[in-house]
């Protein structure tokens, strides 16, 4: 892991970082795309549950008694609708035990402030680690909405996953929620006037589902 700032975790891995740039080019299709954002996704979530709680358990294998390991908890995974949708596909090809909750948010374009259209999660958060999974921390006002109504549901244990991060999300999430750990395979340079990222990849839900407009 290259430095990064506090509660920053940045993943080098040369994988991870070729997908990220073939998901990053212009003349990358939807269907490309999206099987490039799960598999970014799936090898990041191997680090970003790193730090899990577990516990040993004795097991019996075909041949003997052994003592393994099992997570503690309920893992829940709540995608930013709609791209998130994209990242937490290859959350739960590693995690088909975990539990999927959703939160719908739309930028206002003049302000550039979020507003929430759906929050469906599970009434227990507090039952496990929450990974929330947004494949753009921009401005970070989405993100800071999405885990303050994480936090008011009852969650206490939060992590946030992105492909891509602007030094201004970064510094918003420290600012609203300093404990939260972000994950993500790149830091850019800046946001434009318009609040993209900069070099980022464009607007990851369009190209996600094709609706990119020429």
């Amino acid at each position: 892991m290259p430095d990064s700032p506090a509660n920053v975790i940045v993943f080098d891995h040369p994988l991870i970082q070729h997908k990220l740039t073939w998901i990053r080019e212009r003349s990358t299709g939807s269907r490309a795309f999206r099987a490039l954002m799960k598999q970014i996704a799936g090898l990041m979530v191997y680090e970003v549950t790193r730090q899990f709680p577990h516990a040993p358990v004795e097991i019996d294998t075909p041949l003997e008694t052994m003592t393994g390991t099992r997570l503690l908890g309920t893992i829940t995974v709540v995608p930013v609708l709609r791209a998130g949708l994209g990242m937490a596909e290859g959350v739960m090809d590693v995690m088909p035990e975990a539990r999927v909750g959703h939160l719908g948010m739309a930028r206002d374009e003049q302000t550039l402030e979020p507003k929430a259209y759906l929050n469906k999660l599970p009434s227990d958060l507090d039952a496990g680690p929450v990974i929330l999974v947004d494949p753009m921390l921009a401005t970070g006002g989405s993100a800071v909405a999405a885990l303050r109504m994480l936090r008011e549901a009852g969650a206490t244990d939060l992590r946030l996953m992105c492909l891509v991060a602007a030094p201004e999300g970064i510094a918003r999430i420290h600012d609203a929620e300093p404990d939260v750990v972000i994950y993500t395979a790149a830091v850019d340079r800046q946001l434009s006037a318009c609040g993209f990222i900069l070099p980022g990849l464009g607007d990851a839900g369009d190209r996600l589902y094709g609706t990119v407009e020429d």
